[in-house]
């Protein structure tokens, strides 16, 4: 059997166990969520959120024009029954991915880097241990399209114990077949970001976290965005939580944290492009996405923007299993909704 039969054949009996799934056990509370007569405003929607099996939520809406607005329900922190802060710091995990693209973008405009550099022309040490580290360039990196195996796929990789060290983080795919060869396709990798985030390190001589600060965060006014939970008061962190399991997860370092209203306004700067000069703008648009969802163990996220009605969302939630995913998923494209129906209230009758 050929590899294109065996795959057609996966497919043809992957999607009867997904559909037996979803009989056998359905997301109830997702579904549940889904079919509810929809509220009148965001912040009836997001009470009736934690009435789901989500702890906690933040919701912050920016519509052109308006007054930006912050909501929140459920709790900051369940054993305490603190509840949530709308500026709770929140571990934003995948949407990082926008401001290490933003920076990239600002480098090669600078001529710091190039898009067609290659992994092993930074890292020839790679070269034998990372398949096609000699064609795989930062551009397939930014678009996902490098091949390279994904970190937080492997066998070896704790969600609840993740790697300490950079060379940690790197043991876990040295050696390891490429999942395709350069630009064939499209798959998303965590690696990728890994490994942008490093060549950025080598080409400046400093961490790229000190850049992006200097030339994003600081410039926006985003004084509420870090890039690690060393650089917090914890007390300041919404907690995290895993359906099922008691522990709260926010000890766990992950990466960059903000407020909501830091991250909206990021985005906002993004979709504007008032966070680019020159033809910086003109070089993310070839590389990146403009929103992002970001998922670590305890905490989930969506940051979009919406052009038809020319606003901002970001949803928090710190609650996090299978189910919960579709819940908040639900939740957030109620809430869109809600905003549509709301800016198609306040147009004038022609």
């Amino acid at each position: 059997m050929n590899k294109k039969t065996l795959t057609k054949l996966l497919r043809v009996i992957t999607v009867p166990i997904v559909i037996i799934s979803l009989v056998i056990f359905p997301p109830w509370q997702g579904i549940k969520a889904w079919i509810m007569p929809l509220p009148n405003s965001v912040q009836e929607q997001v009470n009736d959120a934690v009435g789901y099996g989500l702890d906690g939520i933040i919701v912050y809406v920016d519509t052109a024009g308006q007054e930006s607005e912050l909501y929140s329900a459920g709790w900051k922190n369940r054993d305490n029954k603190t509840p949530a802060d709308p500026q709770a710091l929140f571990k934003i995990a995948s949407i990082s991915k926008l401001y290490l693209a933003v920076a990239t973008a600002k480098l090669v405009s600078n001529h710091d880097l190039s898009l067609d550099d290659t992994l092993g022309g930074y890292f020839p040490e790679l070269l034998g241990r990372i398949e096609y580290a000699d064609e795989i360039t930062l551009k397939q990196m930014l678009q996902h399209r490098s091949g390279l195996p994904n970190l937080t796929d492997q066998p070896n990789f704790k969600w609840d114990n993740p790697p300490e060290t950079s060379q940690e983080w790197l043991d876990l795919i040295l050696d390891l077949s490429a999942d395709f060869e350069p630009d064939e396709k499209y798959s998303y990798s965590n690696t990728n970001y890994f490994f942008i985030g490093k060549i950025i390190d080598k080409a400046l001589g400093y961490p790229h976290q000190q850049y992006i600060k200097e030339a994003i965060l600081i410039p926006l006014g985003l004084s509420n965005t870090y890039s690690s939970l060393s650089e917090v008061n914890i007390d300041d962190v919404m907690s995290g939580y895993y359906v099922g399991v008691e522990a709260d997860l926010k000890s766990i370092d992950f990466g960059m944290l903000a407020s909501a209203k830091d991250v909206g306004r990021f985005l906002r700067a993004l979709n504007d492009g008032s966070v680019f000069s020159g033809n910086e703008q003109e070089i993310y648009s070839e590389i990146y996405v403009y929103g992002h969802k970001g998922w670590v163990l305890g905490y989930q996220s969506i940051a979009r923007y919406h052009n038809n009605i020319d606003t901002v969302v970001v949803q928090f939630v710190n609650t996090v299993s299978d189910e919960t995913e579709l819940t908040a998923l639900v939740i957030y494209n109620r809430i869109i909704d809600i905003l549509r129906k709301e800016k198609s209230n306040t147009l004038p009758v022609p």
